[in-house]
């Protein structure tokens, strides 16, 4: 079998620009409502130039919901066992918002890909997904079983603390709609959440 040729610099340069480039589209429209032609325009190439790089949209797709996955895991990765029970699990809500800061297109990226019935990483969410959550899950149980902390279901614990942070990216747009002018929602979320999750957890 041959190994493939590593890419010169100009290669690597080029295919960041195409993700880029799908991530503001795919975001922005969705997979079924993006076009290759959008994504070449977005990265300033042509089509032809574009399906060098990428064989296809659902290629260009699928590439950006791997490199995601592994962004989108690392938070719950990093919940440690040994460490202090409230104190973990409120440092895992704080870097869920500021992901919900920082990626709110990969957020709205992974929400619609869900949405749809997630076919393009219905494989991962079933091992890799499941098998973390369920891991941190035992941890939270542990901490329930010691007394340290409340006797709360822990995997619904967890869906909690992603659907009251990623709300902040996916439904942006209403947020600051409700909020008005000058406000700045995730700094509010962060007090809010910290205060709501100090009181659930507490043994």
């Amino acid at each position: 079998m041959a190994v493939p040729k590593p890419r010169t610099r100009i290669q690597e340069k080029n295919r960041a620009r195409v993700l880029e480039a799908a991530l503001e589209v795919f975001s922005r429209h969705g997979f079924r409502g993006a076009t290759l032609d959008e994504i070449a325009r977005e990265a300033g190439l042509s089509k032809p130039n574009l399906l060098y790089y990428f064989a296809s949209k659902e290629e260009i797709h699928v590439t950006l919901l791997e490199g995601l996955v592994d962004t989108w895991l690392d938070p719950l990765r990093a919940l440690d066992a040994d460490g202090d029970p409230q104190a973990e699990l409120l440092a895992y809500v704080r870097r869920k918002l500021q992901m919900s800061r920082d990626l709110p297109r990969e957020s709205r990226l992974f929400a619609q890909e869900i949405v749809q019935g997630a076919p393009r990483m219905k494989d991962g969410l079933s091992t890799d997904l499941k098998a973390l959550v369920d891991e941190k899950a035992e941890v939270l149980r542990g901490w329930s079983s010691a007394g340290k902390l409340a006797p709360v279901d822990p995997h619904h614990l967890i869906f909690s603390i992603w659907s009251l942070t990623q709300h902040y990216a996916d439904f942006d747009v209403q947020v600051r709609a409700v909020l008005g002018e000058g406000r700045e929602p995730i700094d509010e979320a962060e007090v809010f959440l910290e205060a709501l999750f100090r009181r659930v957890l507490a043994p």
